[in-house]
């Protein structure tokens, strides 16, 4: 049992303003694996403090003094790396493989590319009389998501943190287990008091708290649309900074060449991965018409290799994180089937045998228009539109035909034209034949958010510029 009734404000696990107790489920077995404490504003208010006073000495810290931190907590991801992917299993059903790779690498992935980018950060540029500086944003509010929970704080605490920022982190109340071995392992490296303070809870009782509260300088909020809205009408009053990494409904614009049928097939794998649960998934697959039962054929092939499970053998995904998430995919297959969508793999109800567990069919609809509601909204589970387009201008149309620009990808074997047709697509990333890198820009348009994370952009997110005129 992982229990964790606790805050750590100001350099010690606390207890909460009101005790309150709440569990926690796997949604592998659907039982108790823990419990954690619903903090309130009283314990934000805490913090807040803590971080505040630390602010004053930290904001000073040097570029050695950030690094040999930043370089302890790295040790420290190392040593706890098998009690952090369990967790991750654990709290949200991620398959070990899952867990122990991307999850935990991503977050010693970041922390090594902070490393890296503070070592040369310009904090100070000097353009003709006037010295540019650099400055810490002050106290952030940090708000964390539960599908790739160690993911998101890495890439808000490590660019906060070598940038000189003190801050509060609130991780997902479903997925809060990670988060509170990733601050033993914070406190182990020896960060100093206030600099970072977690507090647990859910919106209502932490999150608009910190969202509207007069002393947190800035929200760096990763999560729905719906709860982006509100977050940032919270801290409107307040002027604070806002960043946002919200939904997505990426397009996958498949190109009409040889491979197609192993693109079709990768785009199909690679959009189920961790059960569906990813923002930047490419849910809508984009093929030429001409092409569209040869489509229904890879994918439905794909899709049969997809084996949901038991997250501690050898599934390929596991269940999705809860039962309301359970509840909300089920109905969305059930509209696509409604709207007229050709089910060519999976479908409604839970894989034969798991009747525990929230475990979800990896399924495939084909004859998607993009005005069904499966083509319009984010499901966030293994399903997967297939989409049909006349030609390229049709593909790039449909693609950014989305109240969405989180990202997108486009697959084939002509780059040129890959690249001619990543510059039509309205999204804040496209992967070209599934490109990836820790330093690329990771932000959306339109309703995916505002503002960037990831590499030096991240580090940006956190910094104030200040002119200093007549310097020279």
């Amino acid at each position: 049992m992982y229990e964790y009734t606790q805050f750590y404000i100001d350099g010690q696990w606390v207890d909460p303003a009101q005790p309150n107790s709440q569990p926690v489920e796997n949604p592998a077995t659907e039982e108790t694996i823990g419990h954690i404490a619903f903090g309130s504003a009283a314990d934000v208010d805490r913090a807040v403090v803590a971080a505040r006073k630390a602010f004053e000495s930290w904001q000073f810290s040097s570029r050695e003094e950030r690094l040999e931190l930043l370089r302890a907590i790295q040790a420290g991801i190392e040593k706890r790396r098998e009690d952090l992917a369990k967790a991750v299993s654990d709290e949200m059903g991620a398959p070990m493989s899952l867990a122990n790779g991307p999850h935990v690498g991503l977050l010693a992935g970041h922390c090594a590319t902070a490393i890296q980018i503070l070592e040369n950060f310009e904090f100070e540029r000097q353009d003709g009389p006037t010295l540019h500086v650099y400055e810490p944003v002050g106290v952030v509010g940090m708000i964390t998501p539960w599908n790739w929970p160690l993911n998101q704080i890495a890439c808000k605490v490590f660019p906060a943190l070598a940038t000189g920022n003190t801050m509060i982190l609130k991780p997902s109340e479903i997925a809060p287990f990670d988060a509170a071995i990733f601050t033993e392992i914070m406190h182990e490296a020896g960060v100093p008091k206030g600099v970072f303070n977690l507090v647990n809870g859910d919106g209502p009782g932490v999150g608009t708290a910190m969202s509207g509260h007069p002393d947190i300088d800035m929200i760096s909020f990763t999560g729905s649309t719906r709860a982006g809205i509100a977050i940032a009408a919270n801290a409107a009053p307040t002027v604070k900074r806002v960043a946002q990494e919200l939904g997505g409904k990426s397009p996958n614009i498949v190109l009409d060449d040889s491979t197609f049928a192993q693109s079709v097939a990768k785009g199909t794998v690679g959009m189920m991965g961790n059960s569906g649960q990813t923002c930047t998934a490419p849910s809508r697959m984009l093929v030429p018409h001409a092409r569209m039962e040869e489509a229904k054929a890879a994918a439905r092939e794909a899709a049969e290799k997809v084996i949901p499970g038991d997250p501690k053998g050898n599934a390929t995904i596991g269940p999705v994180v809860s039962k309301a998430q359970w509840d909300k995919i089920q109905g969305l297959i059930e509209k696509g089937i409604e709207e007229g969508a050709t089910l060519v793999a999976g479908g409604p109800g839970k894989p034969e045998g798991l009747e525990t567990g929230h475990y979800v069919k990896p399924t495939v609809f084909a004859d998607v228009t993009n005005d069904m509601t499966i083509a319009r909204e984010e499901i966030f589970g293994p399903v997967l539109a297939i989409l049909g387009y006349d030609d390229l201008d049709d593909a790039v149309r449909i693609a950014n035909d989305t109240e969405y620009g989180l990202a997108s990808a486009i697959t084939g074997e002509d780059l040129e034209l890959a690249r001619k047709t990543a510059r039509k697509i309205r999204a804040g990333r496209v992967a070209i034949n599934g490109g990836y890198d820790m330093n690329a820009a990771f932000g959306g348009y339109k309703k995916s958010g505002n503002g960037r994370e990831w590499g030096k952009f991240g580090f940006d997110e956190f910094v104030e510029v200040k002119a200093v005129m007549g310097y020279a």
